[in-house]
């Protein structure tokens, strides 16, 4: 269940400087002439998930358990416009029953922010992504598949607040992801109700919306956060099914952040719950990390990253 496993928590590394982890979901720049690179680890898990509206265990299941490593770069472009790219390698168990858990590289992705709004603390960017799946990975086997095998492209427009006397911000989101249709290695299948003689799976596009108060100051940062997604349109499980692409899936996250970041090395962790959804499991998801920042072109200033 690709959509429940928010797993892309990932670390930022930044050798000069303060440095804070730059996502292409917040407001954080990096510096022109410097770049990021990051590792880091997500694990979620659930034992319960919705079928439709209907919250049930499934014994065959167990515990379902997700985990992914993943590298990320952070490029500054210029103090204003950022580029990050990511490759994640992601691996599923279920603690009961026979089904085969996947293991492998996942999808890479490219995003590029640009800040075109930036005045008395109050800031608007935008935000546009792709995605392209890189591993041979099988997309028809939810919930152990690792990913559901379709190309994306993602808009999204964030506003953001921030107070720098007192550290305290306000950052909300928006996005629409396009996605591709799919093939999966069968001739036929069940959805919406019909057979579909086709090996060709219409994958629904969906959209996601968050909202976040934080502070952030120093070498701290700390926020609180909200995040809903769902699919623009699809089908729900059929009882007693297992879960396939064309699924409306949705859910209604809530988390914590936090990052130390002394000097230029640091560590950060996340953390997230599913509190309502439907075609999704109730996952409880964290990530942690370390940071290290460099200059890929020397220059006199220093190399600071820009709120």
């Amino acid at each position: 269940m690709k959509q429940l496993v928010l797993l892309l928590f990932i670390i930022l590394l930044c050798v000069t400087g303060k440095a804070f982890a730059q996502m292409p979901n917040d407001a954080i720049y990096m510096s022109k002439n410097t770049a990021c690179l990051a590792l880091s680890y997500g694990h979620s898990s659930w034992d319960k998930y919705w079928e439709n509206s209907l919250k049930r265990p499934n014994l065959n299941i167990g515990t379902h358990t997700t985990q992914n490593a993943m590298a990320m770069l952070a490029v500054g472009v210029t103090k204003n416009l950022n580029v990050i790219a990511g490759v994640p390698y992601v691996w599923t168990k279920a603690s009961a029953g026979n089904l085969m858990w996947q293991n492998g590289f996942q999808d890479a992705s490219l995003w590029l922010k640009y800040r075109f709004i930036n005045k008395s603390g109050f800031s608007l960017h935008a935000i546009g992504g792709a995605s392209i799946p890189i591993g041979n990975y099988v997309p028809d086997f939810l919930p152990m598949s690792i990913g559901i095998q379709c190309r994306t492209a993602t808009a999204r427009l964030l506003a953001r607040y921030w107070n720098r006397p007192t550290g305290i911000y306000l950052t909300a989101s928006g996005s629409y992801i396009f996605r591709s249709n799919i093939k999966i290695d069968r001739d036929s299948y069940l959805a919406d109700g019909k057979l579909h003689g086709t090996n060709r799976v219409s994958v629904p596009n969906a959209f996601d919306a968050s909202a976040r108060i934080g502070y952030q100051k120093a070498a701290i940062q700390a926020e609180v956060f909200a995040e809903y997604g769902a699919c623009d349109g699809g089908d729900n499980i059929r009882r007693n099914d297992m879960p396939f692409p064309s699924n409306n899936m949705k859910s209604t996250v809530g988390g914590v952040y936090a990052k130390f970041q002394p000097k230029n090395i640091g560590v950060n962790a996340r953390a997230a719950y599913v509190l309502d959804g439907a075609n999704v499991g109730q996952s409880t998801s964290f990530s942690v990390g370390v940071l290290y920042q460099f200059r890929y072109i020397k220059a006199d200033k220093n190399p600071n990253m820009h709120q």
